[in-house]
């Protein structure tokens, strides 16, 4: 690692817009971001940079899949595939992600722990790709009622004896789990978790207004794809969304796909709750970057037709969104660029605890994107260094 200067270029810090603007690194790290520009270093005219994103959730991509992988193979293939995976993301912008499991039997998901660890203990070695920032754990404790596109047969009650076995193979890398608030033994659960340093997520849950704030005031902090696999909203039992909505420490995960939910409904939850507690995901399944076909999601069919993911039902069953995607379809809505940056790398980061990452600040990750002014993604920088060219 040495020092490098990218300078005349369109900043997003996310906070604010610097144009010209120059940033210097220095082994990594960010050293300096000011106005102007310099004679020194790259000129970027006309390209805009921001802080590489951050995608908490989401469970494969170019036919890898974490689950699958854990099912189908050994430990040294699901690292194999982690590892693959990274390199795939990185083309869609992202620096750092979750892989994200579905629900699914106790040995396949120690499978997953494990080959999460092996697969960070690799990359502090020998960094590739996006870095795995840890394991999301999406379920196994759910509703059945809200199952969504998680596979029955294995959905269970909470039990911290199984988490101590996760927690453990994993190497103490889990780092989010979604849980049914509503659900026997729960918020015990949802305080030893914390107690870890795991933080946790409602979802695929039918709880109801009291259940989701018990919950929230045990240490539960963010609300998984907000909407999707949720109580519906009741005049008479606000349930779940109500209460996530309204408590202030609570981030709300939104696939930006524009199938899960609508744009008038993106947009009046940013309005509501403050565009500081968004956090888009991508929720995306192995099908991602792929045709239509058939594929798989926890052991069930999914049929991608159009783009759209459903079970043989006509459930929704995760997406085929990109990051960079993602972004496309907030700006095309009209979400202003700097907001819709800041949902997909500051606000992430804040929602799982990750550090010195999300934002281009002195002390903080070089981790960046640079993009022309179609939003195309042209080179990534993963602390600091050249990581991918389009």
């Amino acid at each position: 690692m040495g020092r490098s200067i990218l300078t005349n270029v369109r900043i997003i810090t996310p906070f604010e817009e610097i144009f010209p603007g120059t940033i210097e690194i220095e082994n990594g790290v960010i050293k300096r971001v000011y106005a102007g520009k310099t004679p020194i270093g790259e000129n970027l005219e006309g390209k805009i940079i921001v802080p590489g994103f951050i995608d908490i959730h989401t469970h494969g991509i170019a036919g890898l899949d974490i689950t699958y992988s854990s099912m189908n193979g050994s430990e040294d293939d699901v690292e194999e595939t982690l590892l693959k995976m990274s390199k795939k993301y990185l083309s869609h912008g992202v620096t750092r992600f979750l892989p994200t499991t579905v629900t699914a039997s106790h040995e396949v998901l120690l499978f997953a722990s494990r080959g999460v660890k092996n697969a960070i203990t690799y990359q502090k070695k020998s960094c590739i790709g996006a870095i795995i920032e840890g394991l999301h754990l999406e379920g196994p404790y759910i509703s059945k009622e809200k199952k969504g596109a998680q596979n029955p047969e294995f959905i269970r009650l909470p039990s911290i004896k199984e988490l101590k076995e996760y927690w453990e193979a994993s190497g103490g890398n889990i780092k989010t789990i979604t849980i049914a608030p509503e659900l026997e033994g729960s918020v015990e659960f949802i305080n030893y978790a914390r107690n870890l340093g795991i933080y946790i997520s409602l979802g695929h849950t039918n709880a109801t207004y009291e259940k989701t704030k018990a919950a929230i005031y045990a240490g539960a902090n963010r609300a998984t794809h907000l909407y999707n696999a949720m109580r519906p909203i009741n005049h008479r039992e606000p349930g779940v969304i109500i209460a996530v909505l309204e408590s202030p420490q609570v981030y709300l995960e939104i696939i930006t796909d524009l199938i899960h939910i609508s744009p008038q409904i993106i947009k009046f939850t940013i309005g509501h709750a403050g565009m500081e507690r968004i956090v888009t995901i991508t929720d995306s399944i192995i099908a991602a970057d792929l045709p239509d076909g058939e594929y798989s999601l926890g052991g069930l069919k999914v049929i991608v037709k159009d783009g759209i993911c459903r079970l043989e039902d006509g459930t929704l069953a995760g997406s085929t969104l990109t990051m960079d995607n993602a972004l496309r379809n907030l700006v095309s809505i009209g979400i202003p660029l700097k907001d819709a940056i800041r949902t997909m790398t500051h606000n992430p980061a804040k929602a799982v605890g990750l550090y010195k990452v999300g934002a281009i600040l002195p002390g903080y990750s070089a981790d960046l994107v640079i993009m022309d002014e179609e939003l195309n993604i042209e080179t990534i920088y993963v602390r600091g260094e050249v990581s991918y060219t389009a």
